[in-house]
């Protein structure tokens, strides 16, 4: 089992910065895909990025990219979202995700073994 805890959400204004992290637990984190999805106001959840286990794979939502960056540091058994330039369109609970197979994440989450509680960011105009 692997339990998977985000934290960083909060207010901000239209092009401030933020960073998410989100940790999971176990000693086979290194081994796991992980990745970022959202839900904002009555909106369907979405894809935001997601990252290989060994960090050398990442893909982005046509929407952030550019903006958001993804990384991981398997020692600290954390993910990190940096998103900069925030728009009021990016408010949203932001979930974390981990499955071993990215391809899980990018294309079929609803396989998607392990997923934390959520995170809110609200970006006011």
């Amino acid at each position: 089992q692997v339990h998977v805890v985000e934290s960083g959400g909060g207010l901000v204004q239209a092009g401030d910065s933020l960073r998410l992290s989100c940790t999971a637990s176990g000693r086979t984190f290194s081994s796991y895909a992980m990745g970022w999805f959202r839900q904002g106001p009555g909106k369907e959840r979405e894809f935001v990025a997601a990252i290989s286990w060994s960090g050398g794979d990442t893909s982005y939502a046509d929407s952030v990219k550019g903006r958001f960056t993804l990384s991981r540091d398997n020692a600290k058994n954390t993910v990190y979202l940096q998103m900069n330039s925030l728009k009021p369109e990016d408010t949203a609970v932001y979930y974390c995700a981990a499955d071993f197979n990215l391809v899980v994440i990018t294309t079929t989450p609803d396989r998607v073994h392990y997923w934390g509680q959520g995170t809110q960011v609200t970006v006011s105009s």
